[in-house]
């Protein structure tokens, strides 16, 4: 097996939690998989060093690529809720109108705010991994992360 299949297996292992962040992120599964995609291509060009902490290094990137495209897009409303069918179960549209509730406090965060917000609260990382995927310390990490969670509670209206 060369490095490069090694490194395809290494992803696919850690693709789901990708896929889950960019999900969060972007409130959309198309976004999320051009996002988990991108991370894909950047590990392909990247050194090999990159495999040592490999789950780390690819949700940076993921988380990156979110801030970018999240950065970059023009303002507005929430995909709507997609269809379920003809007898749609009570729970799935609870989860659904939960889930939509959820996108539209979250489009009102800021990126970086999101960012911080969804991997600690929603994903459990640590304000030392999060600091430096915002370019910044732990402890402004976990300020933004606060912010967005007294946003999202309605203490805080922004």
């Amino acid at each position: 097996m060369d490095e490069r299949e090694f490194l395809a297996e290494r992803f696919d292992e850690h693709r789901a939690h990708l896929t889950a962040v960019a999900g969060r992120m972007l409130g959309s599964p198309a976004e999320a998989d051009d996002a988990v995609r991108e991370a894909r291509l950047r590990l392909t060009r990247s050194e090999t060093g990159a495999a040592d902490h490999l789950g780390g290094w690819l949700t940076t990137v993921v988380g990156r690529v979110c801030l970018d495209m999240l950065r970059s897009r023009r303002s507005g409303r929430p995909a709507p809720p997609r269809e379920v069918g003809d007898e749609p179960r009570h729970e799935v549209l609870i989860a659904d109108s939960v889930g939509l509730a959820l996108l539209v406090v979250l489009e009102s965060l800021r990126p970086s705010d999101r960012l911080a917000f969804v991997l600690h609260d929603l994903f459990g990382m640590p304000f030392e991994e999060i600091g430096p995927m915002l370019d910044s310390t732990p402890a402004a990490a976990r300020e933004l992360a606060g912010r967005a969670r007294r946003r999202v509670q309605g203490a805080d209206p922004g």
